[in-house]
């Protein structure tokens, strides 16, 4: 299974030696996340830092080693379904289209999300960390 992953599920991943982290590192799922999106998980750096008690060389050791386990999928590839996503996600949360368009240019991979938002669009199928949870534990 393809499995689109939202920014907050791999900063979760990153201030925790969690389940998440669990899942990301050692299951059988095809993780992908846009590479634009990086952008973000750099810009909250500190924030992880700070919740982690990781020292930057601890937190990049820790973002590479979950990196290992996901593709990251170029902006071009996103593109041609920016404008779609954009109008399912202009009334929910336009900072989330980027996830809808790499789903879709992924034939509808689910998404990995634990924000509701995700909920109100019925494009895409959401999974949350509990049904990530109940399949890892399988």
């Amino acid at each position: 299974m393809i499995v689109v992953i939202d920014t907050n599920i791999i900063i979760s991943a990153l201030i925790k030696d969690s389940i998440t982290r669990e899942i990301l590192i050692n299951s059988n799922l095809t993780f992908k996340y846009p590479e634009i999106s990086m952008q973000e998980i750099f810009k909250y750096k500190n924030y992880i830092m700070e919740k982690s008690g990781y020292n930057k060389e601890k937190l990049e050791k820790i973002l590479n080693k979950l990196l290992e386990h996901i593709d990251l999928i170029p902006l071009e590839l996103v593109k041609p379904w920016l404008n779609s996503s954009k109008e399912i996600m202009e009334e929910i949360d336009i900072n989330d289209t980027i996830f809808i368009a790499t789903s879709l240019a992924l034939d509808k991979a689910v998404i990995w999300s634990d924000d509701a938002d995700f909920e109100r669009q019925k494009i895409v199928k959401i999974l949350k960390t509990k049904d990530l949870i109940q399949m890892f534990k399988k």
